[in-house]
């Protein structure tokens, strides 16, 4: 285990949340040599503990913490508690993803100069470039051990796959395999193969999936570099009288209240938490909240489009056997407005069990049409949609001050409307989607809506110039030169891939800057 460090060590860097972004950056910045103390909300869980029944993972894994929501999105009628299903536990939200790792595209990254203004939409450019990002990409590949890449073999098509594949295929789709995948396909890195047991977002069971949880924590407290306290839940980001951060403010289990100095401070909670915590810290000198000069901090929040499709066949496919998500139609996902919309989207395998498929299928639907086919489910086939969505000013992350936690703290309420851009590519992307099943030979397709967010984005982006968002290309604060944000909430645009590997390429870059400005004393 890492060495516990004091509470009035102030040369400490203090990241808080263990996932994507803080388990990593958490582990980069240990192996440097720095001193790191992670809080993380939730408690520690490793394969041994992970159960593949749904319900009783959701009740151990998921944030279940008081949120509310608005806008006329569909979460806030079906799921109005739960906009986001993201993990509380070491190793945040790695835990669930189901693994695929794709670089965004040199033209997401400049989706205000490739899109042309959109009305209604926020857009923006990054202030890195792929180009930029290449090099960390690289590492974060390696470290993942992401499948196809640095010759490393795809995984095995599953019958949820092949059917996908010759649907596909025969619509003339050209960019259609079982993904890039940080499952490993053959032993790595101390990690061994994939067993296709399925229910991969309740927790690899056999640590084949990478999860911050079982590698980067553990080697980082190897170093004696980092301690991880766990079951410690932030009230506040505290600064002096010149607004430097020195210190944050948590709870442990028991709900007592301890304050840990800190040199530097990185906020890697989420994008829902993530601005609710700086919203929470605000104070005279930021009367706003911290970081919140551009009035930005919660603002453009993005979940990506998304959607299923099922389909039944007249013969079993038992979708569950294998891993949940490997298989991938890339070809929607490059820019071509002539469809009707800017920005493009993924097609990816997908597998709910049964208790996830009651739920999710239609959410509060029943009778003889539901029911059927539900019948149906040895022959279901399924697959995920996501693409990129707007990012909208409205929508955003505000505190409820009628509503507070246990702690009595005020929640994040989520207000997301969809734009008419994220609709229609919605609408195309269900149309291709059931036409894939329909040429594989299905006897029925059924769209189904967004399920809670798992690719939550955008809450406080990153910008060149600082009124138009809330860090810089670092991850830095615009207004306050020793805090970081180090989670997706940093995304300018969301682009239309799943965002886990920019998250932690992001994080080991960021892990680069912060070593070199502790070591030029500038932090």
């Amino acid at each position: 285990m890492g060495a516990p460090f004091d509470l009035n060590d102030d040369s400490v860097v203090v990241i808080i949340g263990t996932g994507a972004g803080g388990g990593v950056l958490a582990n980069e910045l240990a192996q440097k040599g720095i001193s790191v103390v992670a809080l993380e909300a939730g408690g520690r869980y490793l394969p041994e503990d992970y159960t593949n029944d749904e319900w009783d993972s959701f009740g151990q894994l998921a944030w279940t913490e008081p949120r509310s929501t608005s806008g006329d999105w569909r979460v806030a009628k079906d799921f109005s508690g739960l906009p986001a299903w993201i993990v509380k536990a070491v190793g945040g939200t790695t835990v669930h993803w189901a693994g695929a790792s794709l670089r965004i595209q040199e033209h997401e990254f400049k989706a205000l100069t490739t899109y042309g203004e959109v009305e209604g939409a926020n857009l923006l450019d990054w202030p890195i470039t792929l180009a930029e990002l290449e090099p960390y990409y690289e590492k974060a590949e390696k470290k993942l051990g992401v499948t196809r890449t640095n010759g490393i073999p795809g995984l095995p098509g599953s019958n949820n796959y092949k059917v996908f594949e010759a649907g596909a295929k025969k619509l003339g789709y050209k960019h259609v395999h079982t993904g890039r995948m940080a499952i490993n396909s053959q032993d790595y890195d101390d990690r061994t193969a994939c067993q296709q047991t399925g229910f991969c977002f309740q927790g690899c069971k056999w640590g084949a999936k990478w999860s911050s949880a079982y590698t980067d924590i553990p080697r980082g407290e190897a170093t004696g570099n980092l301690e991880v306290r766990d079951h410690c839940h932030v009230a506040k980001i505290e600064h002096d009288k010149t607004g430097k951060i020195t210190g944050v403010v948590y709870f442990d289990k028991d709900g007592k209240s301890w304050r840990q100095k800190a040199r530097v401070v990185c906020v890697a909670g989420n994008s829902i938490e993530s601005p609710r915590m700086l919203l929470n810290s605000s104070s005279n000198l930021f009367p706003d909240g911290l970081a919140n000069s551009s009035g930005m901090v919660g603002k453009n929040y993005m979940r990506h489009m998304t959607g299923s499709v099922y389909a039944v066949f007249d013969k079993p496919v038992k979708m569950w056997r294998g891993t949940t998500m490997a298989g991938i139609i890339s070809d929607e996902s490059r820019f071509d407005a002539s469809r009707g919309f800017v920005g493009g989207y993924e097609m990816e395998t997908l597998s709910l069990g049964l208790p996830f498929m009651a739920a999710f299928l239609d959410p509060g639907g029943w009778g003889r049409n539901f029911t059927s086919a539900l019948d149906g489910y040895e022959n279901m086939a399924g697959m995920w949609l996501v693409g990129e969505d707007m990012p909208q000013e409205d929508n955003r992350i505000t505190l409820n001050t009628d509503l507070k936690d246990k702690w009595g703290l005020p929640v994040a309420n989520v207000n997301f409307s969809d734009h008419p851009n994220d609709i229609a590519m919605r609408n195309h992307a269900y149309k291709q989607g059931q036409a894939i099943y329909d040429a594989a030979g299905a006897t029925r397709t059924f769209p189904t809506p967004p399920y809670p967010s798992t690719h939550n984005l955008g809450t406080n982006r990153m910008s060149e110039k600082p009124r138009d968002g809330v860090v810089n290309k670092w991850g830095r604060s615009h207004d306050i030169k020793n805090l970081y944000v180090s989670d997706g909430s940093q995304f300018t645009t969301g682009a239309s891939e799943n965002p886990t590997l920019t998250i932690i390429s992001l994080a080991i870059r960021q892990a680069d800057h912060i070593a070199e400005e502790l070591g030029k004393g500038n932090l």
